[in-house]
């Protein structure tokens, strides 16, 4: 793994001294969100898994290397880059032997974590079963590495735009927990419930690292899946989002958005609609997210 992965020294060191990680993701800043914001957005996430007490690792592909740790010109160079490659896990071999620049999505930094040692990764939401799924066949690699590679993923649920119901029988159908973190209903991303119960339920991070530790016990070989609500204040009302959802997928199934294009597209086109709110909740249930993982990491 030498050849492939390199850990910057902040992320050597604390694996050296044993010290608790949080692995990040990158497609947030080359296709979840505009620059700068997308760069600043970064940047406080990092600060805010240190100030949590752990340390962050923003994973990204440079040069045929997964970088495992990334310097402020690194994350640059990924936030400002318009040829920035989206990688999941059927394109981590390829971008290695291309050398293509790569943001990772939550599949292919679970991948990257764990071939890194490091157990628990935050990231915004989810991708899951795409509406319609049943005739585009859209389902996210997102859902078979979570049932495959045991790293834990702390979000704010599946992104809201998704079937959330069948994203949720898939998950249980591949045997991923999903532990709502002070909820018992699954979050909806920008919106604090989606209405759907959940049956596990974890209220501190030292719940959850038990849970975790009885999982790697029992040799089980999943993820887990810890869903966070975003705060009250920064949340988007469920009624309200819908609106606003259903509005750009329609506008999507228009123009043909098809592939890795429909979560970036229709991100932007709910940017648009609400205003900038989506994004500022975004941003919110991030950071949030970032300070759930941190502790959770601690507790491990």
């Amino acid at each position: 793994m030498d050849a492939f992965v390199t850990l910057s020294p902040e992320v050597r060191d604390a694996r050296e001294r044993g010290k608790p990680i949080v692995a990040l993701e990158t497609t947030i800043l080359s296709h979840g969100m505009p620059y700068p914001q997308n760069v600043q957005t970064a940047r406080n996430v990092e600060r805010i898994v240190r100030e949590n007490g752990a340390v962050p690792a923003s994973i990204a592909l440079l040069d045929g290397t997964i970088h495992v740790g990334l310097d402020a010109a690194q994350i640059e160079q990924i936030g400002r880059g318009n040829d920035v490659f989206k990688v999941s896990r059927a394109d981590l071999a390829y971008a290695l032997s291309q050398k293509v620049s790569g943001a990772t999505t939550v599949a292919a930094t679970m991948i990257c974590a764990d071939l890194a040692g490091i157990r628990v990764f935050a990231t915004g939401g989810i991708g899951g079963v795409h509406r319609g799924a049943e005739q585009s066949m859209d389902v996210s690699a997102d859902l078979h590495e979570l049932a495959r590679t045991r790293v834990c993923v702390v979000c704010a649920g599946a992104k809201a735009l998704l079937d959330l119901p069948k994203t949720l029988e898939v998950l249980e159908t591949l045997g991923v927990p999903v532990i709502g973190y002070g909820t018992s209903v699954f979050p909806a991303f920008w919106s604090a419930s989606s209405g759907l119960p959940v049956v596990q339920r974890c209220d501190t991070p030292q719940e959850a690292a038990a849970l975790l530790r009885a999982q790697e016990t029992l040799g089980l070989s999943a993820g887990a899946l810890i869903a966070v609500p975003i705060p009250e204040r920064y949340e988007i009302p469920r009624d309200e989002m819908t609106v606003w959802i259903d509005r750009a997928i329609s506008e999507s199934v228009e123009q043909r958005v098809a592939g890795k294009n429909v979560t970036p597209w229709l991100l932007n086109r709910i940017y648009e609609l609400t205003a900038g709110k989506s994004l500022e909740a975004n941003i919110a249930l991030i950071e949030n997210n970032a300070a759930v993982a941190a502790a959770i990491a601690a507790a491990l």
